[in-house]
């Protein structure tokens, strides 16, 4: 579908943004399932004190949606109204000294565990075996292979609806399972970690194996969103295959027969083939084991 352009009125409510300003701009492009519609406005804030300007500003009655890397995202068909705001250069970022490593959010999972690499700083190893960039990992407590972000992070900046800046510690995160307690409507900037010392060497061996481990038991080279369902206590990709799912299709659709906690594009799909296969999953799960399966995998925008 096409929205209604708002960037004239949104030009003339904040004549000293910027970044770039796009009219029903297609997301799919953006999403690693390239699925979904357009941004009724796209915007791609140039640093950290545009984004706040824009938040400040930006009229109440209109909604404002954040993405990252796309690799954790379902944009459904019928696209997103208001503004979308995607972080870029401005926020990627990574500097690595005494043991700590501060990354801007929008800085890809794996270049940040690569930088600590380089600087021989050990415990973020983990990073390199999660999809996506540095603001979905603090947004969801993303975690891989035995360590999650709440064990490394220092403190995490964001910005909120009203534009204001501001600082959470660890303790101010409330994290928990793949959840952060913070307001959804904060939107990360910049990220705090702490390591321990380590051997490059040693920590680039770490790396390889986790990236061995990847391409082996995931779907790393399809379309797909990383992990589906949260794990709900036990393994949901056991409860998946339990309930008869692996292999099953919805439209171009289909449940990953390598790792059936992920779901893939076969080429062809809709947002609403992805969702609705997702959704016929949990229904199997629960009529199979009582369990109900919560996604894990961010849902926005209208069907179509």
């Amino acid at each position: 579908m096409t929205f209604p352009d708002i960037l004239p009125a949104l030009k003339s409510k904040l004549p000293q943004l910027r970044g770039r300003l796009l009219a029903n701009e297609p997301l799919a492009p953006l999403t690693w399932f390239r699925v979904g519609g357009a941004a009724q406005a796209l915007f791609m804030p140039e640093d950290e004190s545009d984004l706040a300007y824009l938040l400040a500003h930006l009229p109440a009655d209109i909604p404002a949606t954040v993405i990252g890397l796309g690799s954790n995202l379902i944009v459904r068909d019928g696209g997103v109204a208001g503004v979308t705001i995607r972080l870029g250069r401005g926020f990627n970022d990574i500097a690595a000294e005494d043991n700590r490593v501060r990354a801007g959010t929008a800085a890809p999972d794996l270049r940040v565990a690569k930088a600590a690499q380089e600087a021989g700083i050990g415990g973020l190893a983990f990073l390199r075996g999660i999809p996506g960039a540095i603001g979905g990992a603090l947004r969801m407590n993303g975690g891989a292979y035995g360590a999650e972000t709440k064990d490394v992070l220092i403190e995490a900046r964001g910005v909120d609806r009203a534009g204001t800046i501001r600082t959470y510690t660890n303790a101010e995160m409330g994290f928990g399972y793949r959840h952060c307690g913070v307001p959804d409507d904060v939107i990360f900037t910049e990220a705090l970690f702490q390591g321990t010392p380590g051997d490059p060497a040693a920590i680039a061996a770490e790396m390889d194996e986790i990236t061995s481990k990847r391409e082996t038991t995931q779907p790393v080279k399809s379309r797909t969103g990383g992990s589906t369902f949260k794990n709900p206590g036990q393994k949901a990709w056991q409860l998946i295959d339990a309930a008869g799912c692996r292999g099953l299709v919805v439209g171009d659709a289909q449940v990953s027969e390598l790792h059936c906690n992920f779901l893939i594009n076969r080429g062809n799909a809709t947002a609403a083939d992805i969702e609705n296969l997702g959704e016929e999953v949990r229904r199997r799960v629960k009529d199979h084991s009582g369990v109900a399966l919560q996604w894990e995998i961010k849902r926005i925008g209208t069907s179509g």
